[in-house]
């Protein structure tokens, strides 16, 4: 590898990070419009391990705009990325793929504000990524979802 390669990896590497992270901060903030725009025009989403749906981008985004309300506090946690670079069009660097594992502690929406009860998740995420004029986009998002700890019996749930 040249230095110039070595350089444009680093800055691909950067640049897909922030994608993985405008994603959940977006999911964790609510913001559907940002959510979508991460998205290549033919995005698509698979959220059924974890009881939900498989859409485009605009169905994935409408339905946790719904499954979320329940929560007042969301924070995802997306680490341990791997992440590796593949060809398009024979050219390198074209698409990417990341695996990373999640923590997803959520806290309900009850009138008990700090003592309400929490729901907490984990299990991991395969993300297809393409290079576009615009930057890096989500083509394909994939949720295993592969644990979930729901609030003590007698705790009250909205």
């Amino acid at each position: 590898m040249t230095q110039r390669t070595e350089l444009a990896t680093v800055l691909d590497r950067l640049a897909v990070d922030e994608l993985i992270t405008a994603y959940a901060v977006a999911v964790d903030d609510g913001d559907w419009t940002a959510y979508r725009r991460l998205f290549t025009a033919d995005g698509r989403a698979d959220y059924r391990s974890a009881g939900g749906i498989e859409g485009d981008a605009g169905q994935i985004a409408a339905w946790l705009a719904e499954s979320l309300a329940l929560f007042a506090m969301r924070q995802h946690l997306i680490v341990n990325r791997r992440v590796r670079f593949g060809i398009l069009d024979h050219d390198t660097g074209d698409t990417a793929s990341v695996r990373a594992d999640y923590l997803n502690p959520m806290r309900f929406a009850t009138d008990d504000g700090p003592t309400a009860p929490d729901l907490v998740c984990g299990g991991r995420y395969d993300f297809a990524l393409l290079r576009t004029p615009e930057g890096w986009r989500l083509r394909e998002v994939s949720v295993e979802e592969k644990w979930r700890r729901l609030p003590a019996k007698g705790t009250a749930t909205p």
